[in-house]
């Protein structure tokens, strides 16, 4: 029988992807098991960490004295075996430690400061009821750990009569119902009957009711309301010993006040026909095959994801789907719910920490079996996975920024090999990765190229915005666009205009001496909020009052420079005062629920016009749309990243979808100051496969990806000299175990050379392949923290999305 636990522990100042032994007391034996989270006793002074146990042996190669775990966090695991092995498995791909993988799988409410109660949940044999719980239908884990009777309720769970239940700390209420359950057997309610007066007829009422519910317990507002009985009686029953009435904790359901009609499946056109029986060749035939769905916007991919995963439900499986954070809208939510109703759980970061909590509890209980959510979805507990969808696979919001620094895509592709099942990338617009290795026959390239509805791709014009400067124009709008958003209000039809940014303008210079505002902990310039009358850092959140005097030479020729959707709005309303408009960015939607009220509005026709950032640009499907306008398109050109012209491709095909997706046909209107660039041009056409030939040709002279791996290296640290010579050393460190393909760009200052009073340094290694190089940065995150420990922050980042 096992005796020893395998338990990787947390310790902070010395983490390990190596797992500790511990001896299982003999009282856990039978119930411990992997995925649980234990606190075990840590170093000499044996100080208690907590830890997961990974595994279970019944031998050990250590040679000391082994120590007992100490306490048992879990009475079932929170990681099953799957998610176990995805973590040593993340840990190595990502340069993370595993107990950072494992922390990141779990729902925010089991990392952060909780009570747990034992609840019972069926009824219990003999009269362990009142035994183990003094009849009372929970108690404390604190209890029952102080009581010794932790054992006993491990089983209880494996037999599903109780349950544990987190009651959050952090401001969050559990929501709770109130029941009540009959006291008495159905003859001694008999006897209490005889004994009432004749008047006393809702106490009668009362006690039949009781007697039809033969034990079972019913929320007090049914008794309530489909009797009549009010709550004075049933106090008054409680009070005769009749009846108890008791707190039950209920899911939080972020979706009660909508209603989702049913709907059925569309006939399918000839080439989503085609993409639907390759998918589902690929279910049945339980292979790992990754899909490229490229389909133009508007040519019905969702419906092919609707249909093949309603085939995967008749099969008795379950299905993940992913959108990116920004695309997650309520229209997405509303096709899902409407189509498999309580089958859907969503995940994202606009539902509270005890809404996530529940919908995580219901995809784990199988209550669940379709889960729609953002980046961090990948990891729900999900059982006899059937199909893994990534919408939008472009998106670079798949990949996590912060340790471990994850891939969305790689991860679902680990998870379909390890259940065997299909993976479906779909994008009108693939990252230029995975379409190469669409090109090499690694994913099956399945193409949409018409729109469903048979509508004709919306016309897209290009405005040259030096010439409109040289008219005289000095407006944000071309004169074109004030003539086409005119048209539409006189259609009454509906305009989208789209910023490529947020805040009232870019920043704040005097005229006199150039001085611009700077934020006193990044080298970046303060951005102007007019709604709160601020200047506002959006790197660390440092905020100030507007000046109205220069604070370096003094002189009242400060002015405001750049355009953001806060200026756009009042500048739109001076132009077209008669326009209504809903303005959608980071601003406006900071309140829960601001996203979908501002786009309920906007498709009820309470607004002419939705102005907004890249939140617009996806996802979004109104039939009255049939102008877009991109206000400015070189805003991501111009950024210091080998994706620049990549991302600007995506963002204008994307944003131009929006228009036409109902019976009437779009128009969009693109204004630049670079015409000619062939990011803008081809953008025009929708030409994506001429764009790609372009960009891998560039691609391959500079040598970057898909055509070489990159890693790069960040050092931060609060003094400039101690983060310039650890990244000097990590070069240095590095360089021998290089081959001569390999490139080393650096050691340099990131692009912002300081945030949050903060120092950044970094190195770019590009390379084809290089074998020792994974064993060197696994050595140097295990010998940097020390440094880590002093303040030092060292992060290694395998294929960046980001580089500024």
């Amino acid at each position: 029988m096992a005796r020893i636990a395998e338990v990787i522990v947390d310790i902070p100042t010395m983490q390990t992807n190596k797992p500790f032994d511990y001896l299982i007391p003999s009282e856990y034996e039978e119930q411990i098991v992997p995925g649980m989270r234990v606190v075990v006793p840590f170093g000499n002074g044996s100080r208690s960490v907590q830890g997961f146990v990974v595994g279970l042996a019944s031998s050990t190669e250590y040679d000391g004295r082994m120590k007992e775990i100490l306490e048992v966090m879990d009475l079932d695991p929170v990681l099953n075996e799957e998610l176990i092995q995805l973590g040593a498995d993340m840990a190595k791909k990502t340069f993370s430690f595993q107990i950072s993988c494992y922390q990141t799988m779990l729902p925010s409410v089991l990392r952060a400061k909780y009570d747990k109660v034992i609840r019972v949940i069926d009824e219990l044999p003999g009269d362990l009821w009142e035994t183990l719980f003094a009849s009372r239908d929970e108690i404390t884990w604190q209890e029952a750990t102080e009581r010794g009777i932790l054992t006993q309720l491990m089983k209880l769970k494996q037999q599903e009569l109780v349950e544990v239940v987190y009651l959050v700390k952090d401001k969050i209420t559990v929501k709770t119902e109130r029941h009540l359950k009959p006291l008495l057997s159905f003859d001694q309610l008999e006897e209490e009957k005889a004994g009432l007066t004749k008047r006393a007829t809702k106490q009668l009422l009362l006690l039949n009711v009781l007697q039809s519910l033969a034990g079972r317990q019913v929320p007090t507002k049914v008794v309530r309301e489909e009797y009549g009985i009010s709550t004075a009686v049933i106090k008054e029953g409680e009070k005769k010993g009749w009846l108890t009435q008791f707190d039950v904790e209920v899911y939080r359901d972020p979706f009660e006040n909508h209603t989702f009609e049913q709907t059925q499946a569309l006939q399918l056109t000839p080439s989503q026909e085609h993409a639907y029986h390759q998918i589902m060749a690929a279910v049945e035939g339980g292979t790992s095959d990754v899909f490229l769905l490229k389909g133009v916007t508007g040519s019905g991919k969702t419906e092919v994801y609707l249909q093949t995963i309603a085939e995967v439900l008749k099969k008795d499986q379950s299905a993940l789907m992913l959108v990116p954070e920004i695309a997650l809208t309520p229209q997405m939510v509303q096709r899902f719910k409407s189509r498999f109703g309580e089958e859907v759980a969503v995940l994202h970061s606009g539902l509270s920490n005890g809404e996530r909590y529940d919908e995580w509890r219901k995809i784990e209980k199988g209550e669940a079996r379709v889960v729609v959510g953002a980046r961090s979805s990948v990891f729900a507990p999900v059982k006899n996975l059937g199909l893994i969808i990534i919408d939008e696979e472009h998106e670079t919001s798949y990949k996590q920024e912060e340790n471990p620094r994850y891939h969305a895509r790689n991860v679902a592709i680990w998870r379909a090999e390890y259940h065997q099942c299909p993976v479906v990338l779909g994008s009108a617009t693939p990252s230029l990765e995975s379409r190469a290795r669409a090109t090499k026959n690694v994913y099956h390239l399945l193409e949409l190229n018409e729109r469903a509805n048979k509508q004709e791709l919306p016309e897209v014009s290009i405005v040259n915005m030096r010439e409109e400067a040289s008219k005289g124009n000095r407006s944000t709008f071309s004169l074109s666009l004030q003539e086409a958003i005119r048209d539409r209000l006189a259609k009454r039809e509906q305009s989208v205009l789209m910023l490529n940014r947020r805040g009232y303008s870019s920043f704040v210079m005097c005229r006199d001496c150039g001085f611009v505002l700077p934020c006193p902990n990044c080298d970046i310039s303060l951005t102007l909020h007019m709604d709160t009358k601020t200047m506002k850092c959006h790197y660390c959140g440092h905020e100030e009052g507007i000046p109205s005097l220069c604070p370096q030479c003094g002189s009242r020729s400060i002015r405001y420079y750049g355009t953001g959707t806060q200026k756009v709005e009042e500048e739109l309303k001076q132009l077209i005062p008669e326009a209504r408009v809903i303005r959608m960015d980071v601003d406006t939607t900071r309140r829960k629920g601001a996203h979908e009220k501002l786009l309920n509005r906007f498709g009820n026709k309470e607004a002419d016009i939705l102005l907004g950032t890249q939140m617009i640009a996806k996802g979004l499907d109104f039939p009255d749309v049939t102008l877009v306008g991109v206000l400015n398109a070189d805003t991501s050109l111009g950024l210091p990243d080998f994706r620049s012209s990549e991302r600007t491709f995506q963002l204008l095909t994307q944003v131009s979808g929006r228009a036409g997706r109902g019976d009437k046909p779009g128009e969009v209107i693109v204004q630049t100051f670079n015409p000619e660039h062939y990011a803008i041009q081809l953008a025009q056409m929708q030409d994506y496969n001429t764009f790609y030939l372009k960009e891998m040709s560039l691609r391959h002279k500079g040598q970057y990806p898909p055509y070489f791996f990159i890693i790069r290296l960040t050092v931060s640290h609060e003094q400039e000299m101690a983060a310039a010579k650890k990244i000097g050393e990590i070069a240095n460190f590095l360089r021998p175990s290089l081959g001569p393909q390999a490139v080393m760009l650096g050691p340099t200052p990131k692009a912002i050379a300081r945030t949050h009073n903060r120092y950044h340094y970094q190195i770019l290694i590009k390379y084809k392949r290089e074998p020792y190089l994974e064993e060197k940065l696994h050595e140097l995150l295990q010998n940097s923290q020390k440094d880590v420990a002093k303040g030092m922050v060292i992060a290694i980042d395998s294929e960046p999305t980001s580089f500024i």
